[in-house]
């Protein structure tokens, strides 16, 4: 299993990634993970959605409890047609435990105890504390990854801007006024829309 180093730290101390490293334009890997009930979930399972995959240490830490009720609340903005999953070494009832406490409902939470798969498969896997990277991966309906953070610094947040805007530009508007349909992966030749993404003459709703 490839090891690679001065990727992350924690407290700006350096630790090892384990795992296949993976990058923008590839097939996401097929990990296999815990639901919160025990049941097995592949990632397969989501295709045909979007998918913002965050791989945090621990829910039980401050960062990253604040960092997934944050996705929680946008989650909620995002459509029928996203799914945001929180992926973490967490006991399935831990995680449990949590989203209760929590009162997230919009995030999924997902364990990677039993078999590191996700994290091996994505080349998350601390080595030195078998916990995973803080790392955000947006992976289109077709399931190939479109989007990458992973976290220089344990303890700080990701740039959550950035991954909601690579969401976004996977999702087709269309105009309340008039019916025309925007599609940010191909743009508009035909007005010369920006990718700040605005229909032609109003405003425009996502489709879902």
């Amino acid at each position: 299993m490839m090891e690679r180093k001065d990727i992350v730290t924690f407290k700006g101390s350096p630790l090892t990634l384990v795992g296949n490293p993976v990058k923008v334009g590839d097939k996401a890997p097929d990990a296999e993970v815990l639901a919160n009930d025990l049941s097995p979930v592949k990632l397969s399972g989501f295709r045909g959605k979007v998918c913002v995959i965050c791989s945090v240490p621990s829910l039980d830490t401050p960062v990253c409890d604040t960092q997934t009720r944050k996705f929680n609340e946008q989650a909620a903005s995002l459509g029928d047609d996203v799914v945001v999953l929180t992926i973490s070494m967490d006991l399935p009832f831990a995680q449990q435990r949590w989203c209760g406490s929590a009162n997230v409902v919009n995030v999924r939470t997902l364990s990677d105890h039993r078999k590191a798969d996700f994290g091996n498969g994505f080349g998350v896997l601390i080595k030195e504390l078998r916990l995973l990277a803080r790392a955000v991966f947006v992976v289109d309906a077709e399931g190939i990854i479109r989007y990458i953070q992973i976290v220089d610094e344990l303890t700080d947040e990701p740039d959550y801007e950035a991954a909601l805007k690579a969401v976004k530009e996977m999702k087709k508007y269309k105009c309340l006024m008039c019916g025309y349909i925007y599609d940010p992966a191909v743009g508009d030749p035909d007005n010369g829309v920006e990718a700040n993404i605005r229909c032609r003459t109003g405003p425009a709703t996502i489709l879902t």
